[in-house]
């Protein structure tokens, strides 16, 4: 491509325009309408509050742990302080994609020299299924680790490996606070560049992968951290490897958010544009991103579906990969303004509709958020609170990502919900109710209309015959599946929005049966 005025996809306010039209899905919703969050939101408010509220003291405990699984949990104390839990959540969030993009865009600055037009596909990823569903720490990391990626690369052009050696220590410290996986996912892509670049000096393969693993030192010491972490009493296995099929999935759900045929589409559209990038006399790749391209695509290969107890270890990936591959596309001198140009255009209307229909997706979902946490406003102070969210056998492509929305009576109530998450070593609130039996935690709130085969979840029918009614105030109904109406003898209407119900328990004896 000739030289002349760098167009506005290279120029800094270009980068930046892109970062905030991320932002524009999260203008609206008072909520970010993400699957974990309002559960999320729940353990900082019971982080944040249960000092100083006997309410909480009856049902949780709190404990601090140093975890590779921090970044929001800290930044909402001080951010909580000044703007409120619900509001310092949101900016936190609201803060990711636009970061997750600057760090995507930098990393193309920084591997060719310039933002290619085909960069801009890399975009909409920042909206990715991790995202949607709610890893916000997950998220954080990883917008972090791709802005720390380009400072290494950075560094690594200005030769300044003793300057980058001594950033990198604290660097790789606060990034597996935020969260293990983004220091992970930076300590691989990082061995990849540095490998290309010892090679590209004239070193052999074995030669370049030792240094290579020498300058990536400076980012091995959350490795004792790990390790004193994994060896305390942490819950949960490790185990689903090679699940095909469900490695398939991720890839196809890389974009999810409410329209499958669109959704799939959009994916298609980035994979074929890779492929044809492969065949294109004008357009080539960068070996360097090439390399953490194939060096993630072997992680992903390599993670299990479970991970220490945590499940989608592998889907967590997948967006990032896809990512990396469009951004290490670039112009070969062949390529003529013109297709540049024409290049730009093309993934600029590939941005504005994903972005365009994630803002649409997300105000319908916060308009359904609006219409169930009505409810909140008759649910009384520390109410003894059980909850119970429809869900289907077969998850539909649209999530309906109310599963832990009762999280938010807890936030705005101090009332107990049975949403939150119990893993030793994993999570730092621990719900200590004991009189809520089996119904104490998360998936206890998930209902369906039977008993759906491989989860755990009850029916809504076994829910509310079985759940203890001396241990509850109230019962809220979250779009639940159809149920026997006999089952809620003793329960009485509080208030009502279509099949949604908040209940106050006025007989504590045993369900109708």
């Amino acid at each position: 491509m000739s030289g002349g005025a760098r167009p506005w996809w290279e120029r800094r306010w270009g980068v930046a325009a892109l970062a905030l039209l991320a932002t524009v899905p999260l203008l609206w919703p008072d909520i970010p309408p993400l699957v974990d969050l309002p559960g999320h939101m729940g353990r900082y408010h019971i982080q944040l509050n249960l000092d100083s509220s006997p309410g909480l003291q009856r049902f949780y405990s709190f404990e601090w742990a140093l975890i590779g699984n921090l970044g929001v949990d800290l930044l909402i104390i001080p951010l909580a302080k000044i703007f409120g839990l619900e509001l310092a959540t949101k900016l936190v969030v609201f803060a990711i994609p636009p970061l997750t993009v600057l760090g995507f865009l930098w990393v193309a600055r920084e591997v060719h020299g310039r933002v290619p037009p085909t960069a801009l596909l890399s975009v909409p990823f920042a909206y990715g299924h991790p995202f949607i569903f709610g890893f916000v720490n997950f998220s954080l990391s990883m917008a972090l680790a791709f802005l720390a990626f380009a400072l290494w690369l950075r560094l690594a052009r200005l030769g300044r490996l003793r300057l980058r050696a001594a950033l990198f220590v604290p660097i790789s410290l606060l990034l597996w606070l935020c969260h293990a996986f983004g220091w992970g996912t930076l300590g691989v892509m990082a061995f990849s560049a540095e490998l290309i670049r010892q090679h590209d000096e004239g070193r052999r393969w074995l030669e370049a992968a030792f240094r290579a693993g020498l300058q990536c030192l400076s980012m091995a010491l959350p490795m004792v951290l790990m390790l004193a972490w994994r060896q305390s009493d942490v819950g949960g296995g490790t185990g689903d490897w090679f699940n095909w099929r469900a490695k398939y999935m991720w890839l196809i759900m890389a974009l999810r958010d409410r329209w499958f045929l669109f959704d799939l589409a959009s994916v298609i559209f980035v994979l074929l544009t890779v492929f044809a990038a492969i065949r294109s006399p004008r357009l080539s790749f960068s070996r360097n991103l090439a390399a953490s391209g194939l060096f993630l695509l072997l992680v992903y290969i390599m993670l299990p579906r479970i991970l220490f107890g945590s499940a989608y270890a592998d889907m967590r990936l997948i967006p990032y990969l896809l990512a990396v591959g469009v951004i290490a596309i670039r112009l070969r001198k062949t390529a003529t303004p013109a297709f540049a140009r024409g290049l730009a255009v093309m993934a600029l209307a590939f941005v504005l509709v994903r972005i365009g229909s994630n803002t649409y997706s997300f105000w319908l979902y916060d308009r359904t958020y609006d219409r169930e946490l009505a409810a909140v406003a008759y649910i009384p102070e520390g109410a003894r609170l059980v909850s119970f969210v429809g869900s289907p056998c077969r998850p539909s492509w649209r999530m309906s990502r109310l599963e832990h929305l009762p999280a938010i009576a807890l936030v705005r109530r101090d009332a107990f919900s049975n949403d939150q998450w119990s893993m030793p070593g994993a999570q730092l609130a621990t719900a200590t109710y004991p009189a809520a039996g089996g119904y104490r935690r998360d998936p206890s709130q998930i209902v369906g209309a039977r008993q759906c085969r491989g989860e755990i979840w009850r029916s809504i029918g076994a829910s509310l015959q079985g759940f203890p009614r001396d241990a509850f105030d109230y019962v809220w109904l979250i779009q639940p599946p159809p149920y026997d109406p006999r089952l809620l003898v003793g329960l009485e209407p509080v208030w009502r929005d279509g099949t949604s119900g908040l209940y106050r328990v006025v007989d504590h004896g045993s369900a109708a049966r």
